[in-house]
Order: C-alpha cells, then structure tokens, then sequence
C-alpha cells in the first residue's frame, strides 16, 4: 500500500478530508472503537484552498507544515461521531495545542466528533496528540520548503519511513486534493503503538504528489 484522503467555510478544505468510505457510524459508545487514526495536514495546501484562512494558521508571518488535524477512534469499517456532548475545553489547553493544531475552531471541532468517543478527558484526549506528534520526525526535506516541491507517493514514502523506522507502508496513507498533497494518516492501535490500517483508510493519489511551499 502507497501513502494514499465538518465544519463549513474555514474548515472545509481542513476538515473535509476526514472522509472515510463507510462514514461516521451513531451507534458511537466513548471508548468503544478499534483503532486510532493520527492525521497530519500539509498546512501550505488548506492555507492555499480555505475560503477563510485561520489567520493563526496562515497568517503572513507563520510557516507551518505537517501539522495536527486529528487524533479519530476507528472501527475497522467506519468511524463513531459525537459520541455524546463534548465537555468543556480549558483555554490553556487550547493555546497550548495552537503550536502543532493551529486553529481554535478546529481544536474545538475535533473534541466534540472525535475526542468525545475516544473515552479520554479533554486534557488526556490533547495529550495523547502531543505525545504521538512530538514522537515523530518529520524528514528534513519538508521543513520550510520554500518552493513547490514534486514527488512520486513512493517517494514521500520512503522518506518518512527511513526517519520514522516503527512506520510500515501498510501503516500509512496519503490524502491528496488533485495532485497536491493534503493529508497524512498514521495508524496506531488501541496502546498508541503503530499497525496496519484498515482497508479504508488508503492511498487517494495519483502517480506523482506536489507539495505547496510553505512561503
């Protein structure tokens, strides 16, 4: 397997890659899921295609690049949603979050449909992403790209695979809008160790991916 792709106008582009083939399931119970889904989003591509750009995120003097879009509980066909009302989120939590989330409406989309089934706390559910995004390394090349960059998914691949050498191509997806690339998945079990991810969440990109520049 190759790296392989809800809330209106800002977080369309951002958000509406979190599509799966079987969809949000409403039989939802916190805690009670498979598998977890870590996605990180190429920041350049949302900031180029949202209609209203989160100034935190995209703003003239940021530069992101991976970034966090979601931690998901997983069944192995489909996903829960809104697994009942979301608890408050502490605003120092959020702030703290913005270095590698950087948008308040997504930290906060992100809580009610996926951190309110993952059976965790606020604090535990923002923790668990701090703690699997700073376990990663990003390869060098996609830091602060400053032009487009082209490359085959194999490519991309392999590169995140030689930094990161627990990650597996069956562990990965890639998520791609036209021939730029979105989204990143990183599939994790039910302990935050990486395994194989389920058939649905694979590869949606064709023979060669390009990168926005991050300026």
């Amino acid at each position: 397997m190759r790296f392989g792709a809800l809330i209106s106008t800002a977080l369309l582009a951002f958000c509406g890659s979190a599509v799966f083939v079987e969809g949000a399931r409403a039989d939802g119970v916190p805690g009670r899921f498979d598998y977890w889904v870590l996605a990180l989003s190429w920041s350049p591509q949302y900031c180029a295609t949202a209609q209203k750009a989160d100034k935190t995120q995209c703003g003239t003097q940021r530069s992101f690049g991976f970034v966090v879009h979601g931690l998901w509980p997983q069944y192995e066909r489909g996903y829960p949603s809104q697994c009942g009302k979301a608890t408050y989120v502490p605003e120092a939590l959020i702030d703290r979050m913005l270095t590698i989330m950087p948008s308040k409406p997504l930290i906060l989309h992100e809580w009610r449909k996926h951190g309110s089934c993952s059976g965790l706390d606020s604090s535990g559910y923002f923790g668990r992403i701090e703690q699997l995004y700073e376990g990663l390394t990003i390869p060098q090349r996609y830091h602060q790209l400053d032009k487009p960059l082209t490359q085959t998914p194999q490519q991309l691949e392999a590169a995140w695979l030689q930094a990161n050498p627990r990650l597996t191509p069956q562990r990965v997806a890639l998520q791609c809008s036209g021939p730029y690339l979105s989204e990143l998945r990183l599939c994790y079990d039910r302990q935050f160790s990486p395994r194989d991810c389920s058939a649905e969440v694979r590869d949606r990109c064709g023979e060669q991916v390009v990168l926005r520049p991050q300026r």
